[in-house]
C-alpha cells in the first residue's frame, strides 16, 4: 500500500510538473502575440524603451567583450593546434570569423544577455508582480504586455544582434593576438584569411553573418519574453522573486541552445543552396 502511495505520488508530482510547463509556455507565447500586437504603441513607450536598451547593451557591453575575447582566444588556440598538425595553420583565420559569426557569437551574447538583462527583467518585473503593483495596472485598465512587455522586449531584440557584431569583431581580434604569439601566424597571413571568408562577390557579407544576426535577434526576442513572462507569473513574496528569476534564466538559456540547433538545420540543410 506504502509503495503505490509513493508510485502515485511521484506521478502526481510529475504531472503538476509537465502542467506548470505547458501553462508557461503558453503564457509566454501569449506574451509575445500581445506584444506584437501592441507594437503601434511603440512610439509612446519610446522612453522606456531607450532606457530598456541602455540596460541591455550599454551596461552588459564590457562583459559581453570581455568574454567574446576569450572566447576568440581559446577557439584560435584549440583550433589552431590541431591545423598545424595537419600543416594547415594559415586557415586559421577563415575558420575563427566562420565560427565566432556564425555561432559562437550569438551563444556568448545570448547566454550573458539572459545571465545579466533577462534576470535583472525578472526580478524587476516579478517584486511588482509580489507587491501588487501588476494587479493595479490592471485596475486601471493598463496592459501589461503594452506597459510593461513592449519596451523590454523590442530593447532585447535590437540590441542582442549590436552586441553580437561587436562580439564577433572582439573574437576575430582574440584569434589574433594568440595566432601571432603562440601560432607563429603573421598577422597579414591572419587578416586576409579572415578578409576572404567574409567577403562574397553575389551579397556584401557570407550567408554565415546573416545567420548569426538572425540567430541574435530571435535569441533576444526570447530572452526578454520569457524574462518578462517569469516575472509576471512571480508570486509569493520574496522566494516567488528568486524562483522567477531562477526559472528565466534557465529557460533562456535552454532556448538559445536549441533554438540555436533549430536555426543552424533550418539554413543550412533545409534552405541550404
Amino acid at each position: 500500500m506504502t509503495q503505490s502511495t509513493g508510485i502515485l505520488d511521484a506521478i502526481a508530482r510529475r504531472g503538476r510538473t509537465i502542467d506548470e510547463t505547458i501553462r508557461a509556455a503558453g503564457f509566454s507565447i501569449r506574451l509575445m502575440i500581445r506584444v506584437i500586437v501592441a507594437l503601434p504603441y511603440l512610439p509612446r513607450r519610446m522612453r522606456f524603451t531607450l532606457d530598456s536598451a541602455y540596460a541591455a547593451g550599454v551596461r552588459a557591453l564590457g562583459v559581453a567583450l570581455i568574454v567574446a575575447f576569450f572566447a576568440g582566444m581559446i577557439l584560435a588556440l584549440q583550433t589552431g593546434i590541431e591545423l598545424r598538425r595537419l600543416g594547415q595553420s594559415n586557415l586559421i583565420g577563415s575558420i575563427l570569423a566562420l565560427s565566432m559569426c556564425r555561432e559562437m557569437g550569438p551563444f556568448i551574447t545570448g547566454i550573458i544577455l539572459a545571465a545579466t538583462v533577462g534576470s535583472a527583467m525578472a526580478a524587476e518585473i516579478g517584486t511588482m508582480s509580489v507587491s501588487d503593483e501588476v494587479t493595479a495596472l490592471d485596475v486601471m485598465s493598463i496592459d501589461s504586455a503594452n506597459f510593461l512587455a513592449l519596451p523590454r522586449v523590442v530593447a532585447l531584440t535590437l540590441m542582442c544582434p549590436l552586441l553580437t557584431a561587436l562580439a564577433d569583431m572582439v573574437g576575430i581580434a582574440g584569434g589574433a593576438v594568440v595566432s601571432h604569439f603562440h601560432l607563429g601566424i603573421t598577422q597579414q597571413t591572419y587578416w586576409v584569411a579572415v578578409r576572404e571568408s567574409l567577403t562574397e562577390t553575389a551579397r556584401l557579407l557570407p550567408k554565415d553573418v546573416y545567420v548569426g544576426i538572425f540567430k541574435a535577434v530571435v535569441f533576444g526576442a526570447a530572452i526578454s519574453t520569457v524574462s518578462v513572462a517569469s516575472g509576471l507569473r512571480a508570486s509569493g513574496g520574496a522566494l516567488g522573486v528568486g524562483r522567477a528569476v531562477q526559472r528565466a534564466v534557465m529557460v533562456s538559456i535552454l532556448l538559445i541552445i536549441i533554438l540555436g540547433y533549430v536555426i543552424t538545420w533550418l539554413f543550412y540543410f533545409l534552405l541550404r543552396e
